[in-house]
């Protein structure tokens, strides 16, 4: 594993959660700020005017509510198409929805394109609202959601293929309602994978396709699922199951058609909340290429995975080379820009300060 440090990039934003770059672009890097905006980092500056602020419609008062997910159409160098995930501030239990926007420029989005195209209802708790988007290899669009919140998913909706909670649905945003081939056939036609808490978060590897699901945990263990591309229409078990255990039963649970993580971590030295990242496939640090990487959001514990042909073959952790427990704050996302380059998003809102920007660098 080559040395790796943690280079400051960006220090003024407000609660950020996610950080991406779009196709076709490689100058910018696009940061979500829970309260509704996004904002440009551009050759190294963080422009003073959101590429768009939508904080007037979106609900992000609790702590997991917010703006929190964005996504880039695979042809948005052309089509200049994006879609992002909140909770609606119309709703009074934060229902989430997912929304299509256009660019105007490479440096603004049209405020006035906005178009809801899912909207999911949330129960009254304010936790578990997931939030991810991705593009698959399939250019369908990926959206994980939590189980809706409250301890041990009181609602059920993890096993509940009639619910869109607690899952990774699979959606064509040309043709939706209309189903893709191949999702789940004997319940909501949306759904592609279920038995989910909260996917915080997943991405894909985009040289092998295989779909990376960290999954947070109850109160013991800290989830991450790999899936080959295709494979989809798994059971990941909550909450039969949490990690490796059994959750509800705490014993002999029913473990049949369930897949289990390929690796998980306890809440041993400080651990609380898994924050999945990616694999890396850059090109500034060759010895890290083909490793996952992922953390801890309370421990700021760094760790790394290696899969290949269905197994895992090498895990560490690297939470001393970057020196990352001196952080000011919990790791709330991962990012990967155009060139697949990584980015650490810390969130310092409990210490009452801006959040920041970081890019993995080689030492």
């Amino acid at each position: 594993m080559p040395k790796l440090k943690l280079t400051e990039l960006a220090t003024d934003l407000q609660r950020p959660t996610y950080v991406t770059g779009a196709p076709g672009d490689t100058d910018r890097l696009f940061l979500i700020e829970k309260p509704g905006r996004i904002r440009l980092l551009n050759g190294g500056n963080l422009a003073p005017e959101p590429f768009l602020d939508i904080s007037a419609i979106v609900e992000s008062q609790a702590n997991e509510r917010g703006l929190l997910g964005l996504a880039f159409h695979p042809n948005y160098a052309q089509n200049g198409r994006f879609f992002v995930y909140y909770t609606q501030k119309a709703s009074p239990s934060g229902a989430i929805a997912v929304a299509e926007y256009a660019r105007v420029n490479a440096d603004t989005a049209d405020q006035a394109s906005g178009k809801v195209i899912l909207t999911i209802p949330h129960p009254g708790y304010s936790n578990h609202n997931g939030g991810m988007l991705a593009f698959g290899p399939d250019g369908l669009l990926y959206v994980g959601t939590g189980d809706g919140g409250g301890g041990g998913d009181p609602d059920e909706n993890g096993q509940d293929t009639s619910s869109k909670l607690g899952k990774i649905l699979r959606i064509d945003v040309d043709t939706y309602p209309t189903p893709p081939p191949g999702n789940l056939q004997n319940g909501d036609a949306d759904i592609w994978n279920w038995g989910l808490r909260n996917p915080w978060r997943f991405s894909f590897d985009r040289c092998t396709g295989d779909l990376y699901i960290a999954d947070v945990g109850q109160n013991v263990l800290e989830e991450i699922n790999v899936e080959p591309p295709g494979e989809g229409l798994k059971n990941y078990g909550w909450n039969t199951m949490e990690g490796s255990a059994c959750y509800d039963p705490a014993n002999n649970c029913d473990m049949t058609g369930l897949t289990l993580p390929v690796a998980e971590y306890s809440h041993d030295g400080g651990n609380c909340s898994v924050t999945g990242g990616y694999v890396y496939r850059g090109s500034k640090i060759p010895g890290l290429v083909g490793t996952y990487l992922y953390a801890d959001y309370c421990s700021k514990r760094f760790y790394t995975l290696a899969w290949s042909k269905g197994s895992v073959i090498a895990e560490g952790e690297i939470t001393a080379d970057l020196e990352s427990t001196a952080l000011s704050g919990g790791i709330t996302s991962f990012g990967e820009d155009t060139a697949g380059e990584l980015y650490v998003i810390v969130d310092n809102s409990q210490g009452g300060a801006p959040g920041k920007l970081y890019r993995i660098d080689a030492e």
